[in-house]
């Protein structure tokens, strides 16, 4: 399978990075892919889809952190002298006029991935982008998912629309390769119903509002994560808080600060195997000095340097 060359202004890629398009020669650690698109309901987003274009061009900001730049997060170099292969996969196209087509062929990239031995870290995209690629591990699991979400995301469908942002955390609930699923942050008045919330519960799924988050601390919440397992991790921006990510559609005040969210990531890194993470819901016309684009490139830096510490890659 051939994706799109990364489309970014001044990189040409992710932290400049190598760039590989065709999945069938992938010979990767880890593999940066855009998925811009999912399954939509109705129009009234900015601009989503030019996310990873923008993830691209501020990641100029760390284009040095793979080199031997040392890292205060982790008291030296990012990648503690060890050779990871990381590589950025370009952008899966898409189709308006086949947007089943168009999602499916987000499950095939991510799977070409994980077929080759990687672990993909994709840029959405709405939030219905977590269901192709969650879908991708049906011959990679058992897995269990992490969100971080102000939303519940747990509908079971939305103007008729089973896929659309509103249920993504419902549909990956239904595949049987999920063994468990630990949803964080959750706050304010959203568009979960009384009814989404008990079906979530009825699911099994753990729910860790972003309250409790600040009163317990983030070493409460991963006690409450078996270990050993491997773990696929999805950032809705809108589960953090404003301050470090404005560039969401409908900012609202709370959500996991920078630190709560980076420990949680690192945390299970150390506690069992990162096998994915997606980051999706990011609006770059909301941007703010390119404060959130730099919150989720920090953010992924941090990830990798737990997993290296970890050995993951050993």
């Amino acid at each position: 399978m051939k994706t799109n060359e990364p489309i970014s202004q001044g990189m040409h890629s992710f932290m400049n990075v190598p760039v590989v398009t065709d999945l069938d020669e992938l010979q990767a650690d880890i593999a940066f892919i855009g998925i811009p698109y999912g399954t939509p309901y109705v129009m009234d987003h900015s601009p989503i889809w030019a996310a990873p274009g923008y993830l691209r061009e501020v990641s100029a900001r760390f284009v040095n952190s793979l080199g031997p730049g040392y890292n205060f997060d982790f008291g030296g170099e990012l990648l503690d002298g060890r050779d990871v292969r990381i590589v950025d996969c370009g952008d899966v196209p898409g189709n308006p006029l086949d947007v089943a087509g168009t999602v499916l062929d987000g499950t095939r990239a991510v799977k070409a991935i994980l077929d080759a031995g990687a672990v993909p870290i994709v840029f959405g995209g709405d939030d219905s982008v977590p269901i192709p690629v969650v879908r991708a591990y049906e011959t990679h699991g058992p897995i269990t998912v992490v969100q971080i979400d102000q939303h519940l995301d747990f509908k079971h469908e939305r103007h008729g629309i089973t896929e659309g942002y509103s249920s993504p955390m419902r549909r990956i609930s239904e595949m049987y390769w999920v063994q468990g699923i630990f949803q964080i942050g959750q706050h304010g008045i959203g568009s979960a119903l009384t009814s989404d919330v008990e079906d979530a519960l009825a699911a099994g799924n753990t729910i860790v509002t972003e309250r409790e988050v600040h009163e317990r601390g983030i070493g409460s919440v991963l006690e409450r994560i078996p270990d050993g397992l491997d773990y696929f991790i999805t950032v809705d921006f809108d589960g953090l808080d404003p301050s470090i990510a404005p560039a969401v559609s409908h900012p609202e005040p709370g959500g996991l600060t920078f630190h709560e969210a980076s420990d949680l990531l690192c945390g299970l890194a150390r506690k069992g195997r990162v096998v994915g993470m997606d980051m999706v819901e990011f609006v770059p016309a909301h941007d703010l000095h390119g404060l959130g684009a730099r919150t989720a490139g920090r953010l992924i830096l941090n990830l990798i340097a737990a997993m290296v510490r970890a050995g993951q890659f050993d």
